[in-house]
């Protein structure tokens, strides 16, 4: 199973403002920065919940893969979700057997606390990180305090016209 990372970030390393804002982030245009190709070979998604609460924002659901959305309050969430949405409160291993079982193969982690579990877990496997030039000085950082090192061995880097900055990495076995 292949697991994903795909996440912009600040300059300063944060994916959102402290109160979860993303306002600092560029206006969707014409490029979309490799996102479409991306999607294109993506399963299933796995996501925190406050990524999902966020995604409920943009108005019509992003998504049409499935979604499991991550939360230690499952009944708490928007009811109905979205089609092809499910809560789960399991952990990375025992969610992505059900992803296997399902017949995925490649699943999208979306989220900072989700992110750093799957870390913690050892199950990211490639992390794709576009660096937006902007420091908004304090918020949620993509990468929290770990346990241990995580070595990441780069694939390459591409420099966009507006400045951001994408950097593709492996996880190193």
């Amino acid at each position: 199973m292949e697991c994903t990372v795909y996440i912009a970030t600040s300059l300063d390393g944060f994916i959102a403002r402290s109160n979860g804002g993303i306002d600092w982030l560029p206006v969707p245009g014409a490029e979309d920065y490799g996102y479409a190709e991306f999607m294109d070979s993506v399963d299933a998604i796995v996501m925190g919940r406050n990524t999902f609460e966020l995604a409920l924002t943009f108005g019509d659901w992003p998504y049409e893969k499935p979604v499991v959305v991550l939360s230690s309050r499952p009944s708490s969430l928007a009811h109905p979700l979205p089609s092809g949405v499910r809560m789960s409160s399991g952990d990375p291993e025992a969610i992505l057997a059900e992803l296997t079982s399902a017949g995925a193969r490649h699943v999208y982690v979306d989220g900072g606390v989700t992110i750093r579990r799957f870390l913690e877990a050892g199950r990211i496997t490639r992390v794709i990180i576009t660096t937006v030039p902007v420091l908004i000085g304090s918020g949620v950082p993509l990468f929290g305090g770990t346990t241990r090192d995580i070595r990441l061995q780069h694939v390459r880097t591409r420099a966009f016209a507006n400045g951001l900055v994408q950097s593709e990495y492996r996880v190193a076995a």
